[in-house]
C-alpha cells in the first residue's frame, strides 16, 4: 500500500577500515522506510533482490583520495551493484513492477534519486541474480575491447573460477583461443576444466615452482593473461609473455589483505618485449551493454555459456559473504539473496 510505512534491514559500515576488513566493521540494523516517492520527484523506491559481492568494495570501505570510486560513507548502508524490483517510481521510464540493476543499497529497500543510472532488466529467461552489474561487462569489455583476441592465440587467466575469470575464458574457447586458468582449491580448479571447458587449470598453491608449471602449459609463451591477483603471479607471467603479448590488468584480489603488496621485479619485460598492459573499469564499457546483452543471451540460452555463482541468504549473511570473498571461501560469483520475488 501506497505510503505504508515497513521495516528494513540495512549492512552499515561503522567507520573507515584500515587494514584487512572484518565482518565487526559492518552492522546489520533495522530501520524504517516508507513505500512511496516525494511528490514530484523522479527517485524510484526499489526493493532489492540480489546484492553483489565484488572486490573493489574493499577500497571503498577506506578513506580514500584520488580514486576512480567514492568512499563509502560511514554510518550509513553500503553501496554496490544489485538487481531490484521497483516498488514506486516517479521517473517516467520506470513503473512499478519493472525489474533493474545497478547501484543500490545494502538492504531490503533502497531510495535511489539518481534512476537515470539503472538499466532495465528485459529478458526474463535467464535468473534474475545474473544482474547485478559488473563481472558481466567487466569480462566482455576486458576481452573484446582491452585484448582483441585472435583465434589460435594462447590466454592465461588468474582467478580462473571468480565472477570474471570464468566468463572471460569461457569468452576465449568461443573466439578460439588456447585458454589455461589457475584458482586456490581443487574445487574451484575442477570448474573451468569440466564446467567452464578450458584446455587446462591448476591449483597455484600447490605448485611450487611456478615459472616451470607456466612453461609446460605454455612452451611457446603467453599471448594474452587476465590479470586478477597481482604480485608473485604478475611477476612469473611477465617472464612468460611472448613478444606483443597483451595483460588485462582487471584486479589484484590476492593484495588486498596484505599490508605490503608483493613487489613485482619483473616489469622491465614490459619494454624488452613490447608488452601492453592495460588497467580498466566496468562503466567504461557501458556504452556497449546492448552490444554484450546481443553476445551472451543467445550463448546462455544454448548452452555454450555457463554461470556459476555461489549465494548466501538473507541480507544477514552480507558482512560475512563480503570478507569471506577475500579469503576465497566462495565458489563462483558471491551473491547475497535479500529476497526471491
Amino acid at each position: 500500500m501506497a505510503d505504508e510505512v515497513v521495516s528494513n534491514k540495512q549492512v552499515i559500515l561503522r567507520d573507515y577500515v584500515e587494514g584487512f576488513p572484518e565482518e565487526s566493521d559492518m552492522d546489520v540494523t533495522t530501520g524504517t522506510v516508507r513505500l512511496s516517492v516525494q511528490a514530484g520527484s523522479n527517485a524510484v523506491l526499489v526493493k532489492n533482490l540480489y546484492l553483489s559481492c565484488d572486490p573493489y568494495i574493499w577500497n571503498r570501505m577506506k578513506k580514500l583520495a584520488g580514486s576512480y570510486t567514492e568512499s563509502l560513507k560511514p554510518g550509513s548502508p553500503i553501496s554496490g551493484y544489485g538487481a531490484c524490483k521497483v516498488i514506486y517510481s516517479g521517473h517516467q521510464k520506470f513503473k512499478k513492477g519493472d525489474l533493474v540493476w545497478g547501484i543500490t543499497g545494502w538492504e531490503e529497500y533502497t531510495l535511489i534519486t539518481a534512476p537515470e543510472t539503472l538499466f532495465k532488466i528485459e529478458h526474463m529467461d535467464v535468473p534474475v541474480s545474473y544482474y547485478t552489474g559488473m563481472p558481466g561487462m567487466t569480462a566482455h569489455g576486458g576481452f573484446f575491447r582491452v585484448f582483441c583476441p585472435k583465434k589460435g592465440e594462447t590466454m592465461f587467466i588468474s582467478a580462473a573460477s571468480g565472477a570474471v575469470g570464468q566468463l572471460v575464458g569461457q569468452f576465449a574457447k568461443l573466439t578460439g583461443c588456447y585458454v589455461v586458468g589457475c584458482a586456490g582449491s581443487k574445487e574451484k580448479v575442477d570448474l573451468p576444466k569440466n564446467k567452464f571447458k578450458f584446455d587446462d587449470a591448476f591449483n597455484y598453491k600447490e605448485v611450487t615452482d611456478l615459472a616451470a608449471a607456466l612453461k609446460r602449459y605454455f612452451p611457446d609463451g603467453i599471448d594474452i593473461y587476465f590479470q586478477n591477483v597481482g604480485g608473485k603471479m604478475l611477476d612469473e607471467v611477465l617472464l612468460n609473455m611472448k613478444s606483443h603479448g597483451r595483460i588485462a590488468a582487471c584486479g589484484m584480489i590476492l593484495q588486498y589483505n596484505l599490508e605490503q603488496p608483493e613487489p613485482v621485479y619483473n616489469l622491465t619485460q614490459i619494454i624488452a618485449k613490447q608488452i601492453r598492459m592495460e588497467g580498466f573499469v566496468a562503466f567504461e564499457f557501458y556504452p556497449q551493454y546492448p552490444e554484450y546483452l546481443e553476445m551472451v543471451l543467445p550463448q546462455i540460452r544454448e548452452g555454450k555459456i555457463v554461470y556459476v555463482e555461489d549465494i548466501a541468504e538473507g541480507i544477514e549473511s552480507g558482512p560475512a559473504a563480503r570478507i569471506g570473498l577475500f579469503s576465497g571461501k566462495n565458489v563462483g560469483k558471491q551473491v547475497v539473496a535479500v529476497a526471491r520475488e
